[in-house]
């Protein structure tokens, strides 16, 4: 059978069934390997480590199940332990997952940063406990968490343990094997890479139940045709990122320090504003580089966001992933702040200060004209 896109050597790459030995099928298998040992530099981890994904949410979904059933299978009730203000994809399927089995999820608290407190959540392990949730840095607010500290102390006491780096990798410097960390989980479209891309790292010797069952794709441990063309794209991000600057800086930590200097500028003007709160850990040392979150009194977030967005300012308030809700945030319940009415600015590759410009002569504008609709 002759395909349609014969003659075109980077379309029959995409066209190819990387499960198959003509030469369409082998072209996508090279091109699949290759990109995996480029994600696999970007984090310091082994090629055989990285399993490609459709997102974040799926590797999360598929580091909590196979944790689970390892638990059930040794005889356990598998027991999860989280802290408050992971992301909804980690506590839905931690309740999910564990309930299932007739476990349980335990849920530690945080400070007014969002920080969690690395000796509660390690108090809360037992000889039960199947899995360890810990996020890098938080999805709403920019605070750091303690990762290196859970991560030795649960490794010393034998319990696995699963990184939710989605808001870290592609966006500061990420080593798996110096972390030491079991599972670490990411989404490509965070960091430039297509969207519907993803990876879940899993430790060599650490054997998962598969969350999608049907083919032996991706060394059985992940069913389904491989996006092809989404994994090139992840893999040429993670080679961009990677690449050293003309100084020899490598472009991760070039951009980096660029989306300090961007933020750094973003939080000193929104402070300017009367009835602005920062929310979150605000220190270059405890945040992360690329985000921002506040709280605006007096004003509801969806009006904010509307007229932010007629001024050309693309905002957001909440989780990315609660859009459509009308519920309060639970990350910042969890901090004991104001719920409702969070505007979160996020900045880029592609940000310049004149971007930074627009959204801070923005803010003040848009909320002034709200407030004077109040009576």
């Amino acid at each position: 059978m002759v395909s349609w896109l014969t003659g075109s050597d980077s379309l029959g790459l995409v066209a190819g069934d990387p499960g198959r030995i003509h030469a369409e099928g082998l072209r996508a298998r090279v091109a699949i390997e290759q990109a995996r040992a480029e994600v696999a530099t970007l984090i310091g981890a082994r090629s055989r480590e990285i399993v490609f994904t459709s997102g974040a949410t799926e590797s999360i979904a598929a580091a909590t199940w196979g944790a689970v059933r390892r638990a059930v299978e040794a005889g356990r009730r598998p027991h999860v332990v989280l802290a408050a203000v992971e992301h909804s994809a980690v506590r839905r399927s931690a309740a999910t997952f564990a309930e299932a089995f007739g476990g349980h999820v335990t849920i530690v608290g945080v400070d007014g940063l969002g920080r969690i407190d690395a000796d509660r959540l390690l108090h809360a392990v037992h000889p039960e406990t199947a899995l360890v949730h810990v996020q890098w840095g938080n999805h709403e607010v920019p605070t750091l968490q303690p990762v290196a500290e859970v991560v030795a102390a649960c490794r010393a006491q034998g319990v696995l343990v699963h990184v939710d780096a989605a808001q870290a990798v592609g966006r500061v410097p990420v080593d798996v094997t110096a972390l030491g960390v079991d599972l670490l989980s990411a989404s490509g479209h965070k960091f430039g890479a297509p969207a519907g891309t993803g990876m879940l790292f899993v430790r060599r010797g650490l054997r998962l139940a598969p969350l999608l069952e049907g083919g032996d794709q991706e060394r059985a441990r992940r069913a389904g045709l491989e996006n092809t063309p989404g994994i090139v794209g992840l893999g040429a991000v993670a080679v961009a990122l990677t690449t050293r600057t003309d100084d020899g800086e490598p472009r991760l930590r070039h951009e980096e320090r660029a989306s300090y200097a961007l933020t750094d500028r973003l939080l000193g003007g929104l402070i300017a504003v009367a009835g602005v709160h920062l929310l979150g850990d605000t220190t270059e040392a405890g945040r992360l580089p690329h985000s921002v979150c506040v709280s605006i009194d007096g004003v509801e977030p969806q009006g904010v966001l509307l007229g932010l967005d007629q001024a050309g300012v693309a905002a957001h308030s909440g989780s990315a992933c609660s859009s459509e809700s009308l519920e309060p945030s639970p990350v910042l319940e969890a901090m004991g702040v104001d719920a409702h009415r969070s505007l979160r600015l996020s900045v880029g590759w592609d940000t310049t200060d004149t971007d930074v410009g627009a959204a801070l002569a923005a803010v003040p504008d848009v909320v002034a004209r709200l407030r004077a609709l109040v009576p």
